[in-house]
């Protein structure tokens, strides 16, 4: 068993100010496999006052010196990214080849698109012949992150942050807090001035709070819940911070009668099961076609009683556990409200799967003749459970169900027809939309509309949401 009770701040490794011991949870076997310490409003009020002592001095580095220290943290993150890997398993229950290419896989990869941007980002730019556009460091952040993808979260705040010149204090969520205490040593190794990165651990009723809360923090970067993130926004709100928010979704999945049909279902299915579902942007709401809804019923039954459930640490393409005993209770809670508001069951359901008397594991589960108004398809579940949803109105109809929710981060559609596929995902109110399975490079804009936050994570988005603009006008 792991026995991390020390914050990571100015540089250094140090005890909390008051012992307040917290156990986490192997997800697998739902043993004790670390033991931390939350944090108080004093271990904040320290790793603020060493990111503001550090700022001034970060902020005047030279953009190009900036960018060589983070290269040699993507050095480091290389050596060290078993370790990455191991910690994200442990922790949340990530298979561990899943843990090794997307989850630790997650860091080098926006790290890649940060310096691209740092590249082609205007840090100055002429705007008259006597006045230049200035972009400046906010100053000091306070960084939350989730535990469903934590290196990649991490990576989406902690590095546009010091890469614009900032100096931050992060909190990880104290469910999965291994791999964050992981990246404070790569952080360490690839010598950031001391102050410029900080963590400390801790619930979001304390910490998270005090973070919002406290003056000398000039901006809160929060990626979770759209209930904890409405907490953040007024906790800011008394400072006028800037705050940016990346939350929940309930992504549709409009499946066109031109689509390939097996394609479209077969990755719809395992889209929506990668990471246990456990992912924001996941492709949660299939709505299909009435021409061809039976047939897709079918195939997502096949797809999803091929998805096999297995233990964290063994290889193959497996799904894991979910992460806590709460988020278990949950994704259970709703899918018995699926069954009993009138879905029909097509595979799966409440309980584990066959084999499994302990651990956090949920079954693949698929409901069809879902209508928009149900729980499970307004709710984030956050686990295995996809809802089919037919429509027979045409593409007013498909856009009209996909639009109707109160979230806005993701949106999928599949067709044969070029033309329909750029119509339609124009009408999409979502910040991402992908058709036909189309990837996302890196450096992209990751955020939503509505319910599922505000700014953008990636690339020149990311780096601008970690600025101040300046005009400075001379006369001589």
């Amino acid at each position: 068993m792991r026995e991390q009770r020390q914050f990571y701040i100015d540089g250094q490794w140090v005890d909390p100010a008051k012992a307040n011991d917290l156990e986490v949870h192997d997800p697998a076997t739902e043993d004790v496999c670390a033991v931390i310490s939350l944090g108080s409003s004093a271990d904040v009020d320290k790793a603020v006052a060493a990111a503001k002592a550090a700022f001034e001095g970060w902020a005047a580095t030279p953009v190009a010196e900036r960018r060589a220290v983070l290269e040699r943290l993507g050095a480091v993150m290389k050596v060290r990214h078993d370790d990455l890997a191991e910690a994200i398993s442990l922790e949340m229950g990530a298979p561990i080849d899943f843990a090794k290419g997307e989850q630790a896989g997650a860091g080098p990869w926006h790290l890649k698109g940060f310096l691209d941007a740092m590249d082609k980002f205007a840090w100055e730019e002429k705007f008259t012949d006597r006045e230049t556009i200035i972009r400046e460091p906010v100053g000091v952040v306070g960084l939350i992150t989730p535990w469903n993808w934590p290196v990649n979260q991490i990576a989406l705040k902690v590095i546009p942050a010091v890469a614009a010149g900032c100096t931050c204090v992060l909190k990880p969520s104290e469910i999965a807090p291994l791999s964050a205490m992981v990246w404070a040593e790569l952080m360490d190794e690839a010598g950031f001035p001391k102050g410029v990165f900080n963590l400390v651990n801790g619930d979001g009723p304390t910490v998270g709070e005090a973070m919002s809360n406290h003056p000398d923090i000039d901006m809160m970067s929060f990626t979770g819940s759209t209930r904890a993130g409405s907490a953040v926004m007024r906790g800011s709100a008394a400072s006028i911070k800037r705050v940016t928010l990346e939350l929940g979704g309930k992504s549709p999945n409009i499946v066109f009668a031109d689509a390939d049909l097996p394609r479209a279902i077969r990755r719809g299915v395992t889209h929506m099961m990668e990471n246990t579902g456990q992912s924001c942007n996941a492709p949660s709401r299939m709505i299909v076609e009435q021409d061809i809804y039976d047939e897709a019923v079918e195939l997502a039954k096949e797809a999803a009683e091929a998805v096999k459930v297995g233990n964290p640490r063994d290889a193959g393409g497996h799904i894991g556990p979910l992460s806590s005993a709460a988020q278990f209770d949950k994704v259970q809670s709703l899918i018995e409200t699926g069954m009993a508001e009138g879905a029909r069951l097509v595979t799966g359901g409440p309980g584990r799967p066959e084999g499994f008397n302990r651990g956090w594991y949920a079954r693949p589960t698929v409901f069809a003749d879902v209508t928009n108004e149900m729980t499970i398809a307004r709710e984030e579940i956050f686990g295995p459970v996809l809802t089919m949803i037919p429509f027979s109105g045409g593409e007013d109809e498909a856009v009209r169900i996909a639009n109707d929710t109160p979230y806005g981060l993701a949106a999928y559609l599949w067709t044969g027809d070029a033309n329909k596929g750029d119509r339609v995902g124009r009408r999409l109110r979502a910040g991402m939309v992908r058709v036909n399975g189309a990837g996302l490079s890196a450096g992209h804009p990751f955020g939503g509309y509505k319910q599922s936050g505000n700014g953008r994570e990636g690339g020149v988005w990311g780096l601008e949401d970690f600025t101040e603009v300046k005009v400075l006008s001379q006369r001589y």
